[in-house]
């Protein structure tokens, strides 16, 4: 099973869970700092101040990926290493380790692709009001002018912002990511402005990255919903959750408008005020290509009062359930054939530019021989693989992740990575997933 000429394989992580060295550089507290030292917000009572401790030890990281023949890394620039407060001028010894980790890699032969945010706010921009306020775009718009003018003789691609979808509703509506807050009207306006801080973002790089071949995107988590029953109510469940999980983004972001319907959701918590004239022109400017990160459908019904589930803003009889079937060891349903939808989905009604799996990946708590997520991997590219044979414009593939790391919410608890860490020694060791998934590259396909 040959993937096309050309396809990019790589691998990701984000500064947030594997950096570390947050008394390195003059970096900045973040939310997620912030978040982490709050009673009970951490499953098990962890922190990032350390992590993989990747900005101390990046040269190993560097190493790993050469040896496994890793050609594209995907990693996110900390905005607060950048701009501790968020705003004003760079701060040049966070710069120049990225510039540093840049030259690395490409003296490896491993391309660099460069996600501005994947969710480290600065604490400050949040003490001001976070995303929810429309000043957080500006702010990142003149954090990307930054990074672009510093790295954009270097690096060609770029990924603005990482699921706002998390960002805003696990963040300001749920509260189970940082900052914490359960806000629903406030996590409305947060997905508005992270769209609109996207747009200006890419205006920004488009002026300040000169590097041949620049390719600048946004990374969406879709979630394909199945409806959990046929009664009419569970069927207008999976609508609304389809609305706010997918349409919403790629309704703004690939047509220019918000979804009526969604819009007559949301009108119980939010009339939408902070929308101005001009914004979804700014959201809807062409983007090079679109990466989509996938983990998992959504399976949802109606349940009267199921208020628990508070990252649906305007929906609050929604209720997911965990179908039959295999799980991860977060829990989570494997379903790959999700990913083949997912594809196919925003390809036949969207018209979309060319398309990446930016993340893709499973919790499995194995330490060396994981098999599990072996299977786990080659399904999902099996998937993959079906989606180009149907017509998806697939173009590369980024397995989450290259290292074990913190977790969000769940700490450390569960392991995403390819690469064992040791989190007392830090010693990397490839585990079974690694070296499979490094000879599947080597051959741009899979046996059987």
């Amino acid at each position: 099973m040959r993937f096309p000429d050309g396809f990019v394989w790589g691998a990701a992580t984000s500064a947030a869970q594997i950096e570390g060295g947050v008394d390195v550089d003059g970096r900045g507290p973040s939310v997620w700092d912030a978040f982490a030292a709050r009673p009970g917000a951490i499953r098990d009572g962890t922190d990032a101040i350390v992590a993989a401790d990747h900005r101390r030890r990046w040269r190993d990281d560097v190493a790993v990926l050469a040896d496994l023949g890793i050609a594209a890394y995907r990693f996110s620039v900390a905005w607060p290493r950048v701009q501790p407060t968020g705003r004003g001028a760079a701060n040049e010894p966070g710069l120049d380790w990225y510039r540093e980790l840049v030259d690395a890699l490409l003296a490896a032969g491993i391309e660099p692709v460069v996600t501005l945010y994947h969710w480290d706010l600065p604490l400050a921009l949040e003490d001001a009001g976070g995303w929810p306020v429309r000043a957080t775009a500006d702010a990142f718009a003149d954090y990307a002018a930054l990074v672009g003018k510093a790295l954009g003789d270097r690096v060609a691609r770029w990924c603005t912002v990482n699921e706002p979808w998390c960002a805003s509703m696990l963040g300001y509506a749920g509260g189970q990511h940082a900052p914490g807050r359960q806000e629903p009207d406030a996590s409305v306006a947060a997905a508005h402005h992270l769209l609109y801080g996207h747009g200006l973002a890419t205006e920004a790089l488009r002026s300040s990255v000169a590097v041949p071949g620049r390719e600048i995107a946004i990374s969406l988590n879709p979630y394909p919903v199945v409806a959990a029953g046929e009664r009419p109510e569970d069927l207008d469940a999976a609508r609304r959750v389809d609305g706010l999980a997918n349409r919403w983004w790629y309704d703004a972001l690939l047509r220019g408008a918000y979804p009526k319907d969604v819009v007559d959701d949301l009108a119980a918590v939010t009339d939408l005020s902070f929308v101005r004239d001009g914004d979804l022109a700014v959201i809807a400017a062409p983007v090079d290509a679109l990466g989509l990160n996938y983990y998992r459908r959504y399976h949802v019904r109606h349940a009267a009062g199921a208020s628990a589930v508070a990252e649906w803003p305007g929906s609050p009889d929604v209720e997911l359930v965990t179908p039959p079937g295999p799980t991860t060891d977060g829990g989570w349903a494997i379903e790959p054939e999700g990913l083949t939808e997912a594809l196919l989905r925003v390809t036949r009604e969207y018209d979309p530019p060319p398309l990446y799996v930016h993340e893709n990946g499973a919790a499995f708590d194995e330490p060396f021989d994981d098999q599990d997520r072996v299977a786990f991997l080659d399904a999902h590219l099996r998937a993959a693989h079906a989606a180009i044979a149907a017509g998806a414009d697939l173009r590369g593939y980024f397995v989450w992740s290259l290292l074990d790391n913190f977790e969000w919410a769940e700490g450390y608890r569960h392991r995403f990575g390819i690469v064992h860490v040791d989190y007392d020694t830090q010693a990397r060791t490839p585990k079974a997933s690694a070296r499979w998934y490094a000879s599947t590259l080597a051959h741009n396909a899979l046996n059987g």
